[in-house]
């Protein structure tokens, strides 16, 4: 390519994604994730304004992903769901360290009674992938090398 780019980063900072239920989802990340939000205003999310205020997260959590961070911002109406095929996120794809890492996460999954799809490998690229639903349907990857 040989135009100046209009930016140049670097990493992905973090992503945001919109729920419906904090305190269900907070549960669910940290779950997943085996960490605590980093930040966290969940506990003042029906404060008048809170929902609108970008400093107190909207109401929302942050959780550290490696040196990535995911945050969860509920504001969506009550019985939303999520659509991967509408103009947006499709899915999230998470990295394990090895296939063995995303084999352990599906046994641990089923162990917690979280329904989730099978550990396929993807021929020719190099990946194995396992997909998980969140409380609002937001698809979910794991992923490792193969």
């Amino acid at each position: 390519m040989t135009e100046t780019p209009l930016a140049r980063p670097q990493a992905i900072h973090h992503v945001r994604l919109t729920v419906t239920d904090i305190a269900r989802s907070k549960a669910f990340y940290r779950s997943l994730l085996g960490v605590d939000p980093a930040f966290d205003f969940s506990d003042r999310v029906d404060e008048p304004g809170v929902r609108d205020d970008p400093a107190r997260l909207f109401g929302g959590c942050v959780f550290p992903v490696g040196d990535q961070l995911v945050g969860l911002r509920p504001v969506a109406a009550a019985g939303d769901v999520f659509e991967s095929t509408r103009v947006g996120l499709d899915h999230l794809s998470l990295a394990l360290g090895s296939l063995a890492d995303l084999r352990a996460a599906a046994a641990r999954l089923d162990e917690a009674g979280v329904v989730h799809g099978q550990v396929d490998e993807l021929d020719g690229l190099g990946l194995a992938i396992l997909s998980v639903q969140d409380p609002d349907d937001i698809n979910l990857e794991l992923s490792a090398p193969v």
